[in-house]
This record gives structure tokens, sequence and C-alpha cells, in this order.
């Protein structure tokens, strides 16, 4: 199969000279897929944003084709050139069989526009619970909403993080959600667990910042890393929680790092801590649990957390600070969970256990008779 992948971010991901731009979940995740999916002799291209590259240069075997620069434009007119134009033409450059992108957007419904009008299979993938809720959904103009519900409609299949989301899904859409899993690149050993607590994420009002700061007031013992770059309209409170981060004896602030250099921290990680309101299936959680790393957050997918005993899934962010202290007063109740979290990834997390899904669902996209395309019904069933 010829899959291409369509996230603006994935350069960051895949080319270390490029680790200094933005970076999100789906584009690690997206780099990982297609870096399996080489691996098993399938052709891969993606198109990404362009930071000035040469299009169709390869990374990994993986051909890259730039659509636009993320700034260019004047305002409203942006929207047909270059943002349009641009990614129809690389999409058009990659000529792949099935288009492949994540994320609530209005390049969900471009995206299906172009695949309905030459003919080519389009599979999406949410990336957070408010992609599958019209109600939460992070999409600020009408227009771009109306083309993600349209590119959502025109989907040949949708995957989904959790069976939480396939219902929403349901509920607010009227369409099926197969669960898919998501790939972990395997950590290298670190030397020591030098770090109390970790949060890692975008500085943005929903991954509420403000409540690590709380922590770090009410355990000043507790040794605090913080790391997350700013995004665009978000810059007052990326400068607001630096200064603050900073102002404390027991917090570092490392601002933005690449995907690789925060990998570094995992390791030396006693616990993760996520405060958000609002998430999906983190790709953060899996980055801790394969290192033995339990997870404190108030999000927990299909309440895989407290299932499995990897972590605590708290009721309320009061009850944060004492889940921690837990953890880090107790080096027994530390290290069971640290062993269930490395036992629950190598028995849930295998790459081929993973990519089983993905791969079926891009068969079955492919058989799909061109006069005759509808959705793919799927099994609810959760992958954890």
């Amino acid at each position: 199969m010829n899959i291409c992948f369509v996230g603006f971010h994935n350069l960051s991901a895949l080319a270390p000279e490029y680790r200094g731009h933005t970076i999100g979940g789906e584009a690690v995740q997206q780099t990982q897929l297609g870096r399996a999916l080489m691996r098993r002799g399938h052709d891969v291209s993606m198109v990404v944003a362009d930071y000035g590259q040469s299009d169709g240069g390869v990374w990994d075997a993986i051909r890259v084709f730039k659509a636009y620069a993320l700034e260019a434009g004047l305002p409203v007119l942006r929207f047909i050139h270059p943002r349009w134009t641009g990614m129809w033409s690389a999409l058009k450059r990659a000529d792949a069989d099935i288009y492949y992108t994540s994320c609530a957007g209005m390049h969900v419904g471009l995206l299906a526009l172009f695949c309905w009008r030459f003919r080519k299979r389009f599979v999406f993938r949410s990336a957070s619970d408010t992609d599958c809720d019209r109600t939460r959904l992070l999409v600020p103009f009408a227009r771009d909403r109306w083309l993600y519900a349209y590119g959502l409609r025109r989907a040949d299949a949708i995957l989904v993080q959790s069976a939480s989301q396939a219902e929403n899904l349901a509920h607010n859409y009227g369409l099926t959600g197969r669960v898919a899993g998501m790939l972990v690149e395997k950590p290298l050993p670190v030397p020591a667990r030098d770090i109390d607590l970790l949060w890692v994420s975008n500085i943005r009002r929903e991954k509420r910042p403000d409540r690590i700061l709380e922590i770090a007031e009410r355990l000043p013992e507790a040794e605090i890393h913080m790391v997350g770059g700013s995004l665009p309209g978000e810059e007052a409170l990326f400068l607001e929680v630096r200064l603050a981060a900073k102002a404390k004896t027991n917090v570092s602030f490392h601002g933005h790092l690449s995907y690789w250099d925060a990998n570094d921290l995992y390791g030396r990680a006693k616990v993760l801590v996520n405060t958000s309101d609002v998430e999906g299936f983190p790709n953060s959680y899996l980055q801790a649990w394969i290192r033995g790393v339990p997870v404190v957050t108030l999000i927990d997918p299909d309440n895989v957390i407290k299932r499995e005993g990897l972590g605590v899934a708290a009721s309320s962010a009061a009850q944060i600070p004492a889940a921690i202290r837990h953890f880090l007063s107790n080096p027994a109740a530390w290290k069971a969970a640290s062993d269930r979290c490395r036992a629950f990834m190598a028995r849930e997390y295998g790459e081929d256990k993973v990519l089983a899904t993905y791969l079926d669902t891009f068969e079955r996209v492919m058989r799909i008779d061109n006069a005759n395309a509808e959705m793919i019904a799927s099994s609810r069933t959760r992958h954890v």
C-alpha cells in the first residue's frame, strides 16, 4: 500500500534538524506509524508545513512534501491560497492510495474533498475527546467546524483512541469509530530517578498549567520539571507560566523541548502528573508507563489507570497532591505501580499488536468499491 500521512507538524518529530518547531502528540503518532509501516514494506509519504526544507526530501525512507508556511498569506484570503491550494498541490505530488490525518480542523474537510475528487481513500483518527464532541470542539471558526463535520462524513474509516470516544462519536455525529491503539518507542536506560514530578504539555489553558504550580507550593519538597512550549494565541499565558515557575525554587521550567529531549526526562521521573481538563489518550502516558513511571491525573481513558493500577486517577484536582505523596513517600507502592506499568505496556502495546488494527483498516478501505464507497462499520471493542 501507498499511504500518505497529513500532519503539518510531523517534520518536527521525523527530522531532528527541525526539532525546534511545534510538536504535538499526533505528530509523534503519525511518525511512529509511518516508520512501522515502512519497516513492513509499505510506501509512506507525508504532507507537512513548509519550514524551508526541500520539497520531496526523504527522512527515514519517508518522502516529505511541503504544503505551505503556517503563517503565510493574508487573513481570510489565505484559506484559499496558500492553504487550500498548497495542501492540494502537496497531496497530488504524494499520489498515495490512502490519505490519513488526525485532529479536528478545516484540513479534514479539504482532505476529504481531495480524496472524493481524485478517487482516493481517506482515514481519519481522533486525537482528543473533543474531536468526538460537537459541544467541546476546539475549532474556533464556524466554517472550519462545518468542514470538519463534512470531512468526517466523507471518511472511509474513522479510528478513535478509546471506547468512550467511539460512543461520543456515535452520539454526536452518528458515525462509527474503531478503537486503535498507539505506538511508543522502546526507551534507553537512564542512570537515576532524580525528578520527582514531571509535567509535559503544550502551554494552553485547557492543560491547566496553573495546577502544577499550585502543586509545587503544596509539595515544596518535591523536585518538579515542567516541559511545554507556547502556542499561537497563548503567548501571554506562556510568559505568565514561565515567570511563575521560575519564581519557585522546586520547579525547573524547560519551555519547549523536542520529542527526543523530552524523552530523556521521562526515564528520570518518578511520577508523571497530568493536570489537564481536556485530553484524548495522551502520548505522555505511554512514554511514562513504558519506562515504569506511574501517572497521577484527572483524565483516565476508559478507566485504564484505575483498572490496571498504572497510577492514580484523581476525582478532583484537590486529591492530586495526596496521590503524589503516596508514591514519593512509599517506595514499595511506587515499585509495585512501576512494575505494573512495564508489564501492561509489554502485554498491550507491542508494535505488531497495535499495528494490526491499522493494517486491517487500510486493507478494508482499499477493498471498498469506488461506486459504492461507504463508512466502514466496525467493532467498538476496547483496545486495553
